[in-house]
This record gives structure tokens, C-alpha cells and sequence, in this order.
């Protein structure tokens, strides 16, 4: 078994290497896609512009995109994939032969488990929700037979679909920080969480006792997890000592890619957005005939990206891992609040004191 995933290894480290030396001049642009890819571009970018247009698609973009991250960090907890970087470095497979020079990037030292690949898993959901999400709404209701137009946007949009993800399982292979089999694994299942989703209806109506107690259950599982197999002399989190073993600039090394701040920020974008589904502001304003103007819903993107931007430039502190799991759950869970709450109560406001006006 271990000969067997040592010969996939080197045949992912091959491809890497092979990637790096043939398009050295596509750095920057395997940088920009793996930023675009990350999941808090989903939140931040994503999420403001889909709720406005169709409130339906945002909501199910946070579900797809938080329970596909967590079920991310337990397969990861579970497969223990190794990551380029490092194992090219550890592994016995060249003690015979000179192991290749693999480039490291500012990105590459994720300290989590490698298998499978977050940013694929992460990108290939919530651009399926987005698609199929277009197609449902282009195509109408009643209609059994598509029209042509329908069929040509319908190649156009999964032809783009999977430019994307090959454009995203490309970068993450360049930058070493993954292996094509984890990208490949990460794309397939980010898939099959998003369609899991077209069956689970309740996301679009639920109370707040039910985000609170999917976002107790989450947190516990996980924790919960972490624990039995500690105990059981397993550490989960052996691979933050192998990126800071391996990593060529220790400040590449960022507190923020370790699986339990991840978990406390998704965790905190779907209690967030519990909370402002059940606002009075939120009832008040999106829910309210002022909540159907094209100004109003314009209005509450533009702001809402604005403000967005502010809230990503914070950033907790480090040098207390406690406060920065803390901070990191409050910013994540301010992010739909804003969103989905206090943005469209004040663009209401506003939208009525100029009708007052007008009058």
C-alpha cells in the first residue's frame, strides 16, 4: 500500500515539476486563481451579489460552501494525504536518485492535510450551485422541451464550469500545494455535496434553533473527533510541524490555514446568517415590497461589497490562538449579518426618506 501511494506521489511530483519548468512566466496567474478559488471569495464576493438577485441561490451557496469545508477537514482528518512540499523532502522513494527541485510560493505551505483539495472541493461547489442555478431560472417553469438558446447557454456555462476547474486544479498543482489525485478527488466531491443539496429544502426555511443547533452539532463533531482519536494516539494536527519543518520562509506559515480555523470561520458564517434570517431588520427590509426594487437590491450589493471589503481588511491577532479562533468566528458570522440584515434595513431607510421626499 505505502509503495503504492509512493509511486502516485512521484508521479504527482513529476507533474508538478514538469508544470513549474515548462510555464515559469504562469506564476502570477496560478496565484490569482488559487486566491479567486479560496472559499472567502464566496462569502465576501459571491454570496452579497447572489442574495440580492435571487435570495435563494446566496443561502444555498453558504450551505453547499460551510458543509463542504467541514466535510473537507474530516476527510482530510481521515485520509491523512500528504502534501507536495513536504514530502518530497521526507519520503525514502529518492534515496537513490536526486529527489526534483519543487518551487515553493507564498500560498504553498497550507498546514493542513493535502487529501482532498479544499480549493477545488470549495470551487466545484458553489460554481455548480451557480450554474444549475442559472439554467433553473433561464429555462422557466412548464417548460419540458429547452429552446436552442437554452442548450447553447447550458454548453456555454458548463464548458466555462469546467475551464474553471481545471484552471483551479492546475494552480494548486503548480503552486505544490496539492496532488492531481487530490484535486481531482476535491472536484468530484464538491460536486456531489452541491446536487446532495437540490434535495434538502429546509436550508431555505429554517429557524434559528436549527442553525444554532447544525452549527453546535458541526463544532462538537469535529471537536468530538479530534479528541477520541487523540486519545487514541492519533495527532490530527501532525502536519503543522511538517509545514513549519519544510516551509523556505517561516512567514509563510499562517495560523489561519489550520483545520480549526477554518471550521470556526464557516461555523461562523452559518450562525451569522441564521441570525439574520430571523432579524426584524431582515423582515423588515428584504422581505418587505421595498425589498422587490431593482434600486434596492443594486443598492444593497454595492453597499454591501463596500463594507465587506472593510470587515476582510481586519485581521485578528495571532499571537493568542484562543482570541484568534474567537475574532475569526465573530468576523465570519458579522459577514451575512451585514449581508443579509443591517445593509438592507439601511438602504430601506434610505429608499423611504426619499420617497417622503418625493411626495
Amino acid at each position: 500500500m505505502e509503495a503504492s501511494m509512493d509511486i502516485l506521489y512521484h508521479t504527482g511530483i513529476q507533474a508538478i515539476h514538469f508544470l513549474q519548468t515548462r510555464y515559469p512566466g504562469s506564476q502570477d496567474w496560478f496565484l490569482f486563481v488559487s486566491f479567486a478559488a479560496d472559499l472567502r471569495n464566496t462569502f465576501f464576493v459571491l454570496f452579497p451579489i447572489w442574495f440580492h438577485l435571487c435570495e435563494a441561490v446566496g443561502i444555498k451557496l453558504i450551505w453547499v460552501a460551510v458543509i463542504g469545508d467541514w466535510l473537507n477537514l474530516v476527510f482530510k482528518w481521515i485520509l491523512f494525504g500528504q502534501r507536495p512540499y513536504w514530502w518530497v523532502h521526507e519520503t525514502n522513494f529518492y534515496q537513490n536518485t536526486s529527489a526534483p527541485v519543487i518551487q515553493q510560493f507564498p500560498v504553498t505551505c497550507e498546514t493542513g492535510p493535502g487529501s482532498p483539495s479544499g480549493h477545488a472541493m470549495g470551487s466545484a461547489g458553489v460554481y455548480y450551485v451557480i450554474v444549475t442555478a442559472i439554467l433553473s431560472i433561464t429555462q422557466g417553469r412548464g417548460r419540458k422541451c429547452p429552446s436552442w438558446k437554452h442548450r447553447f447557454l447550458q454548453t456555454v456555462l458548463w464548458a466555462a464550469f469546467w475551464t474553471i476547474q481545471v484552471c483551479v486544479c492546475l494552480s494548486r498543482v503548480f503552486l505544490a500545494a496539492h496532488f492531481p489525485h487530490q484535486v481531482i478527488a476535491g472536484v468530484f466531491s464538491g460536486i456531489l455535496v452541491a446536487e446532495s443539496f437540490k434535495y434538502i429544502t429546509s436550508i431555505y426555511d429554517p429557524s434559528l434553533r436549527k442553525y444554532i443547533a447544525t452549527t453546535l452539532f458541526l463544532f462538537s463533531f469535529a471537536l468530538g473527533f479530534y479528541l477520541l482519536l487523540k486519545v487514541l494516539g492519533v495527532d490530527l494536527l501532525w502536519t503543522l510541524e511538517k509545514a513549519k519543518a519544510w516551509c523556505e520562509h517561516p512567514e509563510w506559515v499562517h495560523l489561519d490555514t489550520t483545520p480549526f480555523a477554518g471550521l470556526l470561520r464557516n461555523l461562523g458564517t452559518l450562525f451569522g446568517l441564521g441570525l439574520a434570517l430571523n432579524s426584524s431588520m431582515y423582515t423588515e427590509s428584504c422581505k418587505s415590497k421595498q425589498g422587490q426594487r431593482l434600486n434596492f437590491r443594486l443598492g444593497s450589493i454595492g453597499i454591501s461589497l463596500l463594507i465587506l471589503h472593510v470587515i476582510d481588511s481586519f485581521k485578528p491577532p495571532t499571537k493568542v490562538e484562543l482570541l484568534f479562533y474567537l475574532f475569526s468566528f465573530c468576523k465570519s458570522a458579522a459577514v451575512p449579518l451585514a449581508v443579509a440584515a443591517l445593509i438592507p434595513y439601511c438602504v430601506t431607510l434610505l429608499l423611504r426618506t426619499q420617497d417622503k421626499k418625493t411626495l
